[in-house]
């Protein structure tokens, strides 16, 4: 699975484009509702159980996540190994010849999917909260397939158009991926950074048992213990299927995420603390694992220190630091983020293959991120929007009829 990663650029675990975007919801309003959640009430003889405290809507996840996939699209120009090498088919030099601060900059870029996994975490238990499984499983495609099935079309497109740089799929391997399920059948993906994808769609599945007995405070921490559990004994049980399942390379970046929401949401106590602490430890050694096997180009302080730096803004959003900051454009800036990551990395690395003699290096860099992001803002607004409305009410009308099926319709 790591060796995949650095295949052609990323890999299973990715070359690093990454972990991204993930894609997820941006937090919504939080809603009224009950004070506290029934599993939480206070017992005789017992201390006092979590509050719900409401807050606004958490604008500044919204811009974490697109300084996130920026971090990954500038890594994956400008500071992955593959194009630090001589003759590379990218920028034909190595690029810490040309711009050398760039590149040692952007060598820590592939934190960014590090980044993306703990706010799926923290996003996806939000967004899930007091919904049914169904309501969860359409929220989940109508807002994963409409850019995803785009950014395939797209950059198959541009890879046949500008060849050279990577290598193409099949159409029967191209198809495929239009499921998102292709990295279980074995079969490559269009672009390296929807590895991450498969990732976050395991991180789903497990999360639905949750869902499907009713979230609750409880629950979600037994959840956190019982994964965290299961990943740290995957590596050495050696059984595939506990592997799949568990996923030790990502499983404490969405656990903490988890953690964080519960302190949101019912505020902070030692139990959270010691989850988000254990989920700390374990990261900081992935991420010196990842540099070993995967990255190559940057150092192991570095990167757990940018980590660091992020746990503690989150942390800062759990406890209310930030309710206060609502900039309506860190709104838009949230909704670019997905499709912004799905888009720019083949396609972009393509690119610049053909104007690397024509631009500036640095400036084509920044050119090639501010035409994605302005793709990205037509995607959201002409292909997820209108896509994502027909595929809810087709949906629902879908799950409509096997009730009424069910009850003898």
């Amino acid at each position: 699975m790591r060796g995949a990663r650095n295949g052609t650029l990323i890999s299973t675990r990715a070359d690093h484009g990454h972990r991204p975007p993930v894609p997820a919801d941006g937090p919504p309003p939080r809603s009224a509702g009950p004070a506290r959640p029934a599993d939480t009430a206070p017992r005789r003889g017992t201390a006092r159980a979590p509050l719900r405290r409401e807050r606004p809507r958490l604008y500044v996840v919204d811009g974490i996540r697109l300084v996130a996939a920026l971090m990954v699209a500038v890594h994956h120009y400008a500071g992955t190994e593959r194009v630090d090498r001589a003759g590379n088919p990218i920028w034909d030099r190595s690029v810490s010849d040309v711009m050398p601060t760039v590149f040692r900059l952007a060598s820590y870029g592939w934190t960014g999917v590090e980044i993306f996994f703990v706010i799926s975490g923290f996003v996806i238990c939000m967004s899930c909260w007091g919904r049914t499984p169904r309501q969860f499983f359409v929220s989940r495609v109508i807002r994963l397939y409409p850019a995803y099935w785009f950014a395939i079309a797209f950059t198959s497109v541009v890879l046949a158009l500008v060849p050279g740089v990577w290598e193409r799929l099949d159409p029967r391997e191209t198809l495929l991926n239009l499921t998102m399920l292709q990295a279980g059948s074995g079969v490559g993906n269009v672009d390296g950074v929807y590895w991450t994808l498969w990732a976050e769609l395991r991180f789903y599945l497990l999360f639905l048992l949750v869902v499907v007995t009713g979230l609750t405070y409880r629950r979600v921490v037994v959840f956190c213990c019982a994964w965290g559990a299961a990943a740290m004994l995957a590596p050495r049980a050696e059984l595939p299927l506990l592997d799949l399942v568990a996923n030790p390379d990502g499983a404490w970046y969405f656990i903490a995420g988890l953690a964080l929401y519960l302190m949101y949401r019912f505020g902070q106590d030692l139990l959270l603390w010691g989850i988000l602490a254990m989920s700390w430890l374990m990261a900081q050694r992935e991420l010196g694992t990842r540099i070993d096997e995967v990255e190559h180009v940057s150092g192991w302080r570095g990167s757990v220190a940018i980590y660091t730096v992020f746990l503690l803004v989150m942390v800062a959003v759990a406890l209310g630091a930030t309710d206060r900051i609502r900039w309506r454009w860190l709104v838009t800036a949230g909704a670019l983020t997905y499709p912004f990551y799905l888009l720019h990395y083949a396609a972009g690395t393509a690119v610049i293959s053909r104007l690397r003699d024509t631009v500036d290096p640095r400036l084509l860099v920044v050119l090639v991120v501010a035409g994605f992001l302005v793709l990205s803002w037509g995607v959201h607004r002409w292909v997820e929007r209108p896509l994502a409305g027909l595929l809810k009410r087709g949906l629902d009308t879908s799950f409509a009829r096997m009730r009424n099926a069910g009850n003898g319709g």
